[in-house]
Order: structure tokens, then sequence, then C-alpha cells
């Protein structure tokens, strides 16, 4: 007789403890031992939160090199059924060869399940029939568990999901998050003070009444917004720094559609637009998506929602300073360029309308689409295709932490027809999914790769732009991590080309993600192992760094509404010189879609307690020394590049933390 020791894990998660009778079956190169129930000295505390507890497995013989283990619990006569969080299970074997199985997931019910070694594996590489039959039989119960649906027409599909408690348990929600998660969504008005208010369809009689609601709750940032939000300079810098930094670019040729000349910008100047843009001095920013949509209704009045065109010059003192707004993208008569030489009130209600534009922009293209969407189109092909030994497993499976459910309650909460957003945003409804189909027209890959973006936009020397000074040091750390990574699995072009499973993955989200839309430049195949590494530093980018950028800022530029307006309720002015104070207050939102619009963005800034920042890996799905090195190295960057910009930040009057990695979340997590 043979004896091999096993040694097993309780997750350290509430709940993780289960009472039922656990059993384990080792399955080796030369035969398989008998499933062996799991009784110790600890007895019913064998596997209580955050036990380690060992047992013995006994064999006739030698099993050879182990392949799997098998597990599997049965509930006791008077012991209802429980779930079980098991972390992991190592195994000693008679000649002293350590495997370790990590497992890292909610066992909840009485079925047997496979684990396989933890030293990952290709499909190729595998070639011993019981190792096929395993991964084959997770994929086929993975393809069960995840299944597509179309959510709406022209938007990337979404995981088939009726309610967040019949998700697979590995993707909910842990108990910390679904009951701050709850508890910050049901209290956001009281905790903001706001409750009453949510009711109150009156306009807003005089800026003192929304400074009274807005000093409920503040943050350093939304009070600066407060103080600040007139400016030309603050209006400037937001489009680079604020939560909408993807649309500004470098303007080298004058729309047609916006005959802006040298005597409206540069009156009594030398400068002229054509030297301007030749130096690189003049930026754009367009908001032709939302040309033509229909805006909502909201209380029973219409809303607006325009479509404007804004020319911005760095100034010599690196301010980037809007010069002429358009606000529909046809000139006409009745379409004037507003220019900061009008009158007060004229040039603020221009500012105003594209700031509501931009939040419409932002939230339904930047946030929902290009962060929330296609995160949820990476995580389900990852969980339909890729078995959990595989090493894209390995280094996305954080990535995907609690995205499917946040999604799933972003679409009951926020866009369904009864959605806070479909209720109170200029652009809920109807209009929202114009807005989002287009969006999902104009998105290509080199749009969501950093580095080509900021290049193809012309913003490689644009001051003062901290969203794209830390959010590339945050790719090129994370471009290294995934090349040192993947190249330690990957040897050749070859063994990308033939696994099946990485193609797989792709494929799925090149039709579920971007409808085989070959000119989006998404790949179809991965043909090399830089294809590869490139397009999983996309993945990790946008999971994390990109969504912590579009949406951490929310309540900060937002939750001073005069600033972020989420609908206006005038249209804008169609003639200079016939606005006033009285005009702004009756532009912007009911008493009741300003503090809706408040509790949405606080609950969808704030941060859970159970966050796990961008490097953080608590389960030990790499077990080879070169990977934990690997991922050592990542770490100590992130924490690096913290220091810096937590340094640099001192010294700024607006600090930017959206993309230190400490405030960085892994994942789509809110």
């Amino acid at each position: 007789m043979v004896q091999y020791k096993v040694t097993v894990f309780t997750g350290d998660r509430l709940n993780s403890t289960t009472l039922n009778n656990v059993y384990i079956k080792l399955v080796g190169t030369d035969g398989e031992s008998d499933r062996k129930w799991l009784m110790g000295l600890k007895g019913a505390s064998s596997f209580v939160r955050g036990a380690v507890s060992k047992f013995k497995v006994s064999c006739s013989t030698s099993l050879g090199k182990l392949l799997l283990i098998e597990l599997d619990k049965q509930s006791l006569p008077l012991f209802p059924e429980d779930d079980w969080f098991c972390a992991k299970v190592e195994v000693k074997s008679p000649e002293g060869d350590i495997y370790n199985f990590p497992i890292y997931r909610w066992i909840a019910d009485s079925k047997v399940h496979r684990f396989k070694d933890g030293k990952a594996l290709r499909v190729f590489e595998d070639n011993h029939h019981l190792g096929r039959y395993s991964r084959q039989q997770e994929i086929q119960q993975r393809e069960e568990d995840y299944r597509w649906d179309a959510y709406a027409e022209g938007i990337p599909h979404s995981l088939k999901a009726q309610n967040p408690i019949f998700l697979p348990s590995e993707v909910q929600f842990s108990f910390t998050k679904t009951t701050e998660f709850l508890y910050t969504a049901s209290t956001g008005l009281t905790e903001l003070k706001l409750k009453g208010l949510d009711n109150c369809k009156e306009k807003w009689d005089n800026i003192d009444s929304i400074n009274r609601v807005f000093c409920c709750k503040k943050t350093d940032i939304s009070e600066y917004a407060q103080e600040h939000w007139k400016e030309d300079a603050f209006f400037g810098y937001q489009f680079l720094n604020g939560v909408n930094p993807i649309l500004i670019q470098c303007c080298t040729t004058l729309p047609s559609n916006f005959p802006v000349t040298d005597d409206m910008v540069f009156p009594r100047s030398r400068c002229s637009l054509a030297d301007e843009m030749k130096k690189g001095n003049i930026f754009l920013c367009d908001y032709k998506l939302l040309d033509g949509v229909k805006a909502n209704t909201i209380n029973g009045k219409k809303q607006y929602l325009m479509a404007p065109l804004v020319l911005l010059h760095k100034s010599p003192d690196n301010k980037l300073m809007p010069i002429a707004i358009q606000l529909k993208q046809t000139p006409s008569d009745d379409n004037p360029i507003f220019l900061p030489t009008d009158s007060e009130y004229d040039w603020l209600i221009a500012k105003i309308f594209v700031r509501s534009a931009d939040f419409n922009h932002h939230q339904l293209n930047a946030h929902l689409l290009r962060t929330h969407l296609l995160a949820e189109v990476f995580a389900v092909s990852l969980l339909r295709n890729v078995p959990m030994v595989h090493p894209l497993y390995k280094l996305l499976k954080l990535h995907t932490r609690y995205t499917l459910q946040i999604n799933f309650l972003a679409r009951r909460l926020l866009i369904s027809e009864i959605g806070a957003f479909t209720q109170f945003a200029a652009s809920g409804g109807e209009g929202m999914f114009t807005i989002l189909k287009r969006s999902v027209s104009s998105m290509t890959y080199s749009s969501l790769c950093m580095p080509d973006d900021i290049a193809e936009r012309g913003l490689e020397a644009v001051p003062n732009f901290y969203y794209r000074d830390d959010g590339l040091k945050v790719w090129d750390i994370i471009h290294r991590f995934v090349q040192g990574m993947l190249g330690y699995y990957y040897k050749s072009d070859s063994e990308v080309q033939q696994d099946s499973e990485l193609q797989k993955w792709i494929l799925d989200i090149f039709e579920h993600g971007f409808f085989s839309q070959a000119e989006t430049g998404i790949p179809q195949t991965f043909t090399c192992v830089t294809e590869l590494v490139k397009f999983v530093t996309m993945v990790i980018f946008t999971c994390s760094a990109q969504h912590a950028a579009v949406n951490s800022g929310q309540y900060d530029y937002g939750g001073w509404m005069p600033n972020t307006p989420i609908s206006l309720q005038l249209p804008p002015p169609t003639t200079k010189g016939t606005t006033s104070g009285a005009t702004m207050l009756a532009t912007f939102p009911d008493v009741n879609v300003t503090v809706q619009g408040m509790a949405t963005m606080w609950l969808l800034s704030k941060q859970s307690s159970d966050f796990v920042p961008l490097g953080q890996y608590p389960e030990e799905h790499f077990i080879e020394e070169i990977p934990r090195k690997i991922l050592k190295d990542f770490q100590m960057e992130l924490e690096d590049l913290s220091l810096v910009i937590k340094a640099r930040n001192k010294r700024l009057e607006v600090p930017y933390t959206y993309m230190d990695p400490a405030e960085l979340e892994n994942s789509v997590a809110i």
C-alpha cells in the first residue's frame, strides 16, 4: 500500500463552511484511487471557513503522475445541502512530488467536480485521454451555464440570466458585496440627505437652493467643480482629465459644418486658426453621435439633447481654453456659434449644453459600451470556451470578478423601462439605443488600445493630460506583465495558432461583441504571440484602468449638477443676447431629476470594501516559479507608479487619481 497526503484549504470567505460529507478521488496516469470520504481528526470542523485540513488516501500501488482530482459533497440526512467554497487542494505523492489543484469555486451541489493539476497546459499539449475528457466535460458544462443573450438589437451580447440568484455561484457577488451594494442603492437618497426631493417635480428657483442640496455630500473635487464650473479653464480641463477623456482630438482641419473664422476666435490678434492648427494648438470635440437623437420626456416635459462641436485652443500658459461652440451639427442662422466674447449667459448656457451632451455621450459610449458591455463579452467568452487550467483563464479570471452580476443589475436598475437612466437622462429610452448602436458602429480595436488611440487623436504632446500620462504607464506595465506570462506558456507562434480554446475565445468575442465586422480591426483569430499579448493587454486595461478612468470620478464631476446636467428642459438659444440667469435656471433639470442623477452617480462611484486592486491575485492560480516571479514584478511596478502619481498629485490644484494603481479595481465591479 502507498499513501497520498491530501491537504484541503477551505476559503476565507463569508459562508464558506460546509457541514456536508466531502469525498475525493485521485486520478493519475497509471490508475485512480477509490472515492475517499475525507473524515479527519477535526470532524465536522474540517471544512469550516479558513480551515486547512489534512487527510490520507491509501492506494494499492502508485497512480503515476497525478492528472486530476474529483471532489463531491453529500448532505447528511438531518442536515441540508450547503455551499462550500474550496480554495485549493494540495496532494503529496508517495514519491515526494507535490501537486497543486487550484479550485477557488463554490461547490453548491452533490455532483462530481473535476479539477486538474495547476500547471497550465494548452489543449494541444494535453494528450492523455482522461485529461481530454475532463477538459471537454468542463467546457460542455460551461457552455450550458453561460449562454449568450441579445438584450437589444445592435449592442454587444450579454449573459442569458433571469435573476442574479440564478447566476453560476462562481460569478455572483460575495455576501459583503451584495449587502453593501443593496444598502447603497436603497439608501442613496437618504445618505445624501435628499429623501423627499426625489418626487419634487419643480424647477430650481435659484443657485443657492442647488447648493443647499449639494452641501449634503461633497468630495474635494466636487467642491472644486462647484467653485469653478463657470470658468473656461475648468471647462477645458475636463475634456482631458474628467470622466470622458476619449473624445477630444487634435484639430488639423476645421470640419466643413463648423464655419469658425479667425475674426471670431482671434479678434485683434496676430494669431490665425491655420497657424495654430499647424502648431498643434487647436483641439476639437465633436458630439456627432448625438445628432438627431430623440430626447426623452421627463415629468411630462420634452427634454433637449444637442450634438455640439467645441473648438479649444492651447493657451501660452498651457491651459486648454474653449474658443467656439456650435450646439447643432448643421450650420444655420438659428444655430449661432457661441464665443467667449458673447454675453455671460449666452456663453455659459452654451457650455451647459455641452456638459449635458458630454454626460450622455460619456455614460452610453465611454462608460456603458466601452467598459461594461465589452467586459461582459470578454468574460462570457472566457467562461464558455476556456477551462480553468488554461493560462488565459488564470490570467483573466479575476478581471471578470462581479462583472456579470453588476451588468445584470445595470440592465435592471439603470437602462430598463423603469431604470433611473431611462427615466431621468436626456438620452433615456429610445435615444439610448440609437446612441449605443451608433457607438458600436464607430468602435475600433485601435480606439480600445490606449497607445494607438492617443496617437490617432494626435494628443501625444498636449500638456497636463494626466489620463494619458498615467494611463500609458499603466498600459506599459500591464503589457510587460502579459508578455512575460504568455511568453512563458507560448514558446512559438504555432503554439498560439494550434490552441483551439484560445481561438474559440477570440472568435466568440469577434462575433458577439463586434458582430463579425472585420473593419473594426478586432482579430478573428490569433496568429502570433505578439498579437495575443496586445489583445490580452487591452482586455485587462479595459476591465481595470479604463473603467476606473470613466467611472470613479462620476460624482466628483457630476455631483454639482450645473457642471454636469443629466438633462435639460429648454431648447438652446437660437439668437444671441436673449439669455439670463432665469433662462439658465429654467433650462436646468427639475429637482427630482437632479437628485436622482446625484444618487445614481454616488452609487456608481462607491467602492466596495472587498475591492481588489489591479495586480492583486488573491486566488493562487499560478503555481510555477517563473510566473509567480513575473506576478511579483508586476505588483512592484504598480506600487512604484502609485507612489509617483501620489507625489505628483500633491503639487496639483486638481489631483488626478483615477489611474493610480492603488485605486484601480481589477475588474468592472461597480
